[in-house]
């Protein structure tokens, strides 16, 4: 019990470092047009987190439990700024608990074994979850319809947007994400490993 209720307590605080990785994530505004950041991002950030307390508490289905911890978490947040009067697809949240699932799977389905938990989770993160964010980007309104109509008071000027020519980065990110995802995710999911042994 002491485990899971430490990982409450980190996965709620390492969820702000997740979403707002890069400063794009959490918001539609940005979310397409830095679409390969997302997949990256989110990818390494999950994977780290995960395998960090599934090997901590040697359970499969921590990594779920801590994807879902962040997902309810973001899903607060999102209602707060619906409350203060911003439209419901002003935020995103992220789809991270299907990612998980595939990666508490690996782990389980080797037995428990560390390191293919990392190469075959870490892979199958950086595959999935670029395309399951894909999906959830394509059910709400225009991003640029949130980013003109709804400016963040938080955001930088110089990220301001100024005139919707950003068709340019429509161009198939689902493969750019995956890709740099699975290459990225891996490595770094191993280091992290490795510094907790």
């Amino acid at each position: 019990t002491t485990h899971y209720l430490f990982i409450v307590v980190v996965a709620v605080n390492s969820t702000p470092l997740t979403i707002n990785a890069g400063d794009y994530i959490f918001y539609t505004d940005w979310a397409w047009t830095s679409f390969v950041v997302f997949s990256i991002s989110q990818s390494t950030m999950l994977v780290v987190g995960a395998i960090y307390y599934m090997l901590f508490t040697g359970v499969p289905g921590t990594a779920t439990y801590y994807a879902t911890i962040m997902t309810i978490y973001t899903w607060v947040a999102k209602g707060a700024w619906f409350a203060l009067g911003y439209p419901y697809d002003f935020i995103t949240v992220p789809v991270w608990i299907p990612s998980a699932m595939l990666l508490d799977l690996s782990y389980w389905a080797t037995r428990r074994n560390k390191h293919a938990a990392i190469l075959i989770g870490g892979t199958l993160v950086g595959l999935s979850l670029p395309l399951f964010n894909m999906i959830n980007l394509l059910t709400i309104r225009d991003p640029l319809e949130m980013a003109f109509k709804y400016p963040r008071p938080t955001l930088p000027p110089y990220m301001t947007p100024i005139e919707p020519q950003v068709g340019k980065f429509y161009n198939s990110p689902v493969a750019l994400g995956a890709g740099a995802g699975a290459v990225l995710s891996v490595p770094i999911a191993a280091l992290g490993a490795k510094l907790n042994t």
